[in-house]
């Protein structure tokens, strides 16, 4: 069995209007990165993707002052695991609003409007819900070692080689497909809620290791995503814990010297502790430049600790 969360973790908050984030064969590289329509879609993706890292997020229930009371009125979140198949349908319905018709990802969903694949049954789903108007407004898949087992493989194994991590798989939990409604993208506190409440999950059922991947836009053909994995170079993990891409981005055919800002949801992981487990995969359904993380709980940053785990323990 495993252990949900305690009672339900809430803010505080309000709501604006902005942009966000985020999770097999290869066709020709060059055509579709570089396709005008996809270009178009996911030009934004960077942009988006900074919202998922928020270090001053404060996790206790709290009021955020507001400079108009009267533009935008507080919402009551709350983080929980998924209980009801409407929960869980709600949050599929979420995914496929961000990644299919914000970022144009073809998303191998049987019905229109709903990203569901062969692993969501298998999945444990962590939703943050806004209980004044009953949406829910951010989510993470979560795939214990127990259900990886009965579904065969984790998801991030059609991407990577993960023989070098078998001996992990027993304590090793999977997390992905996370997103934000892109009207709750102005505060920090859903993706706080969202972390504390897998700190929790992780604490409460004794697992010890966390992967997953910190994807990278790549609206310029790829050039940032090399440039970034070279940057943070210094992050890589040991040896025997890397992982080998099945669908390697050509780093060699591409310019490492365009700066761009590291994404902010790749800052995040690094920050917290998380090691780059090997070269980036590209992810042809979502063109996007994957990186395999890392994080163990025994190396998670100790003001992450006080933040996430503490409080939520």
């Amino acid at each position: 069995m495993v252990a949900g969360l305690a009672s339900g973790h809430d803010v505080d908050t309000f709501q604006k209007a902005a942009c966000l984030h985020t999770d097999r064969w290869a066709p020709d590289f060059n055509d579709l990165v570089m396709h005008p329509s996809r270009m178009r879609k996911l030009s934004c993706l960077d942009s988006l993707m900074s919202h998922l890292h928020q270090e001053s997020a404060m996790l206790q229930t709290r009021e955020v002052p507001t400079a108009r009371p009267d533009a935008c009125p507080a919402h009551r979140l709350r983080v929980s695991l998924a209980r009801y198949s409407s929960e869980v349908v709600a949050a599929q319905r979420l995914r496929w609003q961000v990644f299919a018709e914000e970022l144009g990802a073809r998303l191998p969903s049987r019905e229109h409007g709903i990203d569901r694949d062969l692993f969501d049954p298998y999945c444990e789903h962590l939703i943050v819900r806004d209980e004044a108007g009953g949406r829910v407004v951010g989510t993470y898949r979560i795939l214990t070692p127990e259900a990886a087992r009965r579904v065969g493989s984790y998801y991030s194994e059609g991407e990577f080689d993960l023989t070098r991590l078998a001996h992990l798989k027993p304590r090793m939990v999977e997390v992905g497909r996370s997103c934000i409604d892109p009207d709750y993208r102005n505060s920090a506190a859903v993706i706080a809620l969202l972390w504390s409440g897998l700190a929790q999950f992780m604490m409460r059922n004794g697992y010890e290791y966390l992967i997953g991947c910190a994807s990278i836009g790549m609206a310029d053909g790829g050039h940032g995503a090399a440039h970034v994995f070279a940057r943070i170079s210094g992050h890589m993990a040991p040896l025997e814990y890397r992982v080998f891409p099945r669908c390697p981005l050509p780093l060699d055919r591409l310019d490492a010297s365009v700066a761009v800002d590291t994404p902010a949801l790749v800052k995040g992981y690094l920050r917290a502790g998380a090691y780059v487990c090997g070269d980036p995969a590209w992810d042809p359904d979502f063109n996007t430049a994957d990186l395999p993380v890392l994080l163990p709980m025994s190396r998670l940053n100790p003001r992450y600790a006080r933040h996430f785990v503490e409080r939520s323990s």
